[in-house]
């Protein structure tokens, strides 16, 4: 045994030795005096690093940092250098947190501030995804962003110095998107005296050039959605909103108009009160139908090379225009209507939806989810349209990211006053949902099992039996003990809505009731949410209510003890939930309601029955004192 472990122990020595000359050898290379094998050094170098934590390791512990700042810095280093340099960098910063540290310490922060001033962009794209990397950690001390703060002309001088300042916006809006910390520091920045967010403010001036109008508008909407500007705040509603609002207009190019739509999309997705404010602002629903028409056969467009540039990229129009469609109607029942009353505009999405662009395809469907969320066009557009058609035809194959939205968008069509659920059903559909059912993506078993349980309200037993037929027991009770909170509360849903009707609760119990008590017993007993244990108390009570299945409880002395624990239990919706199952059990009309209200009696149920009659909530105490009349009648 010690032989075996100083074997162990040489061997690891062994290969420690060989990490670390490799990793001696890439740093050594970055000193070589022949420029082109500094630069054949760093590109392994990158390759070495990717996904290696180890070697990031090693190469900051032998000091590489210093040496690519320093190549990064050089005028007389090639713009390929610096860019692979900014690129190791970037990647040593994904590593650990120490390597973040190590990398602050040895001042990467100006190092790459310094590398925006380049005209180069792919290079001052690369200082950015670093910078961001390095801003997002949270060991980065968050006052080193003001060393931004340099870097910011005063306004008066936007005009003059358009290049800097550009540098500028660009790295306030890549380090402000989806970042709470670097926004909240920002907002209070100083420029000159002023306040920052009152600089975008007169760099979205109409008389400004429209890519610096755009930029500070994008740099105020990630502050806002970071939330360090209020929704309601003046800078936002009359200042950034507007000037993307004018973004989308016919006037502007392609590309502006894209940028434009896509910033307000994200800007309101959130806030109710901003959709309602762009609803009604320069006709934009109106506006955006253009973008479906571009370029038409009217093109003010002379230039050929701009109308061949513009017909392959129409489909990014479409794509942004369906974004913005879905942000907008969202949550306001007027704009949806505003929206499917817009010309051809259920045709267009139903064309979308077959887009030969996945991004398109993606953005179609995302605007059919939202206009989903309507009763009223779930009633009408929805059926005379036959959205449900495509959107079957796109489920069949498509990437996780498509298939999310679709499957979300079904779950909708599946509600029980939708007229599009009878013709999905007899699509075959049940099997499709049973197979997300079982995919890796917890998202898409959510929509899987969410979509069956609606499918499963009210049905007749046929489409129960179909149902529990295709998903297997087996798949319904490893949802059961899914990881994910979600998944568990709509499989419990699906139960309950299976286990309704009293034939329906007899017939599914006689032949799987054993697995569904197993199953309800493992849940009330385990550790889960209020939520959780109501839902399973509900199905219990469901189970009561059938004329032979309620002996599956009775017959179960630990299952009833549980009950009783809940009716005592601390929360008022656990004790009425487990009250309703008594209730059940009890009632008097029913075959055998003696023989169980003397067991229940002699169980000490009456006694808790009767303290609950005193209870505050009123539901719990009216739920009580039904279930004790059953004892008096």
């Amino acid at each position: 045994m010690l032989v075996s472990y100083v074997t162990y122990v040489s061997v690891i020595f062994v290969l420690m030795q060989e990490v670390t000359a490799t990793s001696r050898h890439y740093v050594d290379r970055l000193f070589d005096p022949d420029p082109q094998k500094v630069l054949q050094g760093v590109i392994d170098m990158k390759n070495a690093v990717i996904g290696n934590n180890k070697q990031k390791a090693n190469l900051i512990v032998l000091g590489a940092v210093p040496r690519l700042l320093y190549l990064l810095q050089q005028s007389s280093s090639s713009l390929e250098l610096r860019r692979e340099c900014s690129v190791v960098l970037g990647s040593l910063a994904m590593g650990t947190e120490n390597n973040i540290k190590s990398l602050v310490d040895c001042h990467i922060i100006p190092a790459l501030l310094q590398g925006l001033l380049c005209p180069d962009l792919i290079f001052i794209e690369a200082c950015l995804r670093c910078l961001r990397t390095v801003f997002i950690s949270p060991v980065t001390p968050v006052q080193l962003l003001y060393t931004v703060g340099p870097h910011c002309d005063s306004p008066s001088n936007v005009s003059t110095d358009g290049v800097q300042h550009a540098c500028n916006q660009i790295t306030i809006h890549f380090l402000a998107y989806e970042n709470t910390q670097v926004s909240m520091t920002l907002v209070n920045v100083l420029v000159d005296g002023e306040l920052l967010s009152q600089v975008f403010v007169r760099m979205m001036q109409r008389d400004q050039p429209i890519e610096m109008q755009l930029t500070a508008a994008k740099c105020l909407t990630y502050m806002c959605r970071a939330g360090a500007i209020r929704t309601d705040d003046t800078c936002i509603v009359l200042k950034t909103l507007p000037c993307l609002v004018r973004m989308c207009s016919k006037e502007h190019l392609l590309e502006e108009r894209v940028e434009g739509a896509e910033t307000l999309a994200y800007l309101m997705e959130p806030d109710v009160e901003l959709q309602r404010i762009a609803s009604t602002t320069d006709h934009l629903v109106a506006m955006l139908a253009d973008y479906f028409k571009y370029p038409s056969s009217v093109s003010a467009i002379t230039d050929i090379k701009r109308l061949d540039h513009d017909l392959k990229h129409a489909h990014e129009l479409r794509q942004a225009a369906f974004k913005l469609y879905a942000s907008l109607g969202s949550n306001d029942e007027d704009i949806r209507k505003k929206i499917t009353e817009t010309e051809n505009m259920m045709d267009r999405i139903v064309s979308g939806l077959s887009e030969s662009s996945i991004k398109v395809r993606l953005a179609a469907v995302r605007c059919l989810h939202s206009l989903s969320r309507s009763v009223q066009q779930l009633r009408t557009s929805f059926h005379d349209h036959a959205v449900w058609k495509p959107l079957m035809k796109l489920l069949q194959n498509a990437p996780d990211e498509v298939l999310v939205m679709a499957s979300s968008t079904l779950c909708n069509l599946l509600l029980e006053f939708s007229p599009s659920k009878e013709p999905i059903l007899e699509s075959g559909v049940i099997e499709l949902l049973c197979s997300l059912t079982q995919s890796d993506s917890p998202a898409l078993r959510v929509n899987g099992i969410w979509a069956l349980m609606n499918m499963a309200f009210q049905a007749d037993q046929k489409v129960k039996g179909e149902i529990v037929r295709c998903l297997g027991t087996e798949q319904l009770f490893r949802l059961l003990s899914d990881p994910d909170t979600n998944v568990l509360m709509k499989t419990l849903g699906l139960l309950r809505n299976l286990l309704s009707t009293r034939p329906h609760i007899d017939q599914i119990m006689s032949s799987h009731g054993k697995q569904i008590m197993q199953a309800v017993t493992l849940i009330l007993e385990a550790e889960h949410s209020i939520e959780v244990k109501e839902q399973t108390l509900c199905i219990l009570a469901n189970i009561a209510d059938g004329n032979t299945a309620k002996e599956l409880i009775m017959t179960n002395d630990d299952m009833l003890q549980k009950i009783k624990y809940y009716m005592g239990h601390s929360n008022v919706k656990l004790q009425l939930a487990a009250t309703f199952c008594i209730s059940n059990l009890i009632w008097n009309e029913e075959d055998g309601s003696q023989e169980r209200q003397d067991k229940l009696r002699e169980m000490g149920f009456v006694d808790i029955l009767h303290k609950l009659t005193q209870a505050p909530d009123p539901n719990l105490s009216d739920r009580a004192k039904t279930a004790m009349q059953q004892y008096l009648a």
